[in-house]
């Protein structure tokens, strides 16, 4: 999905962008990946981290600082990643992470107590719906998860991108976006309500609870 491309970023290649799907056919706009972003902590991390409880499943975990940064902190985490140079760098830097693909069975099933979907990880497969039903399965009874969205006004979209380095370009995979605006109706098919929203330099994250019977 991701593919060689995003690995090569993980390592430090450096220029490589995210092209969005332009009608059926072409790329249309680009921005830069930016994985360097990832190795170190970012404003509004520690916000993110206050918030967790008990069990931590980082989603999505890239080279594993919110895993390595919530086992510093006393929890049990694990990184799940699809991306074998991610889970690598993850083990490099203290953590524990799975290669594995969050819809693939997973360790802890239905007893972890947060779950993480940071940096954007909500648009996970593009479609936050079904993605957040697999959260609901993963959380213990009375988890939560954390997930980073959209700033207020942004809008709700499902898109196709893929990355792209000079000529050299993947396949385009399906990708979400969702605002702090609509996660409440998007959570709410999954079973999950929003318990609380905040913001932390220039980022905004909600925690999902389950609804209530």
């Amino acid at each position: 999905m991701i593919g060689p491309l995003y690995e090569a970023a993980l390592l430090g290649g450096g220029g490589v962008e995210v092209e969005h799907a332009r009608g059926r056919t072409g790329g249309g706009a680009r921005e830069p990946l930016g994985v360097e972003r990832w190795f170190g902590d970012l404003p509004g991390d520690a916000s993110l981290l206050a918030r967790c409880a008990g069990s931590v499943l980082d989603v999505g975990s890239g080279p594993g600082r919110l895993t390595v940064a919530a086992a510093e902190r006393g929890h049990v985490a694990l990184g799940v990643d699809i991306a074998g140079t991610a889970v690598a760098l993850t083990r490099r830097a203290g953590g524990a992470a799975l290669r594995r693909d969050v819809f693939a069975p997973l360790p802890g099933t239905g007893r972890w107590h947060t779950v993480l979907l940071a940096d954007g990880n909500i648009g996970i497969g593009g479609d936050p719906v079904a993605l957040l039903r697999r959260v609901a399965e993963l959380l213990a009874p009375d988890g939560a998860a954390l997930v980073e969205v959209e700033a207020p006004l942004r809008r709700t979209r499902r898109t196709r991108v893929r990355l792209r380095h000079g000529d050299r370009h993947g396949e385009w995979f399906d990708w979400a976006y969702v605002s702090v605006d609509d996660i409440a109706a998007v959570a709410s098919p999954a079973g999950l309500a929003v318990a609380e929203t905040w913001t932390a330099h220039d980022r905004w994250f909600t925690r999902l609870v389950r609804e209530a019977s």
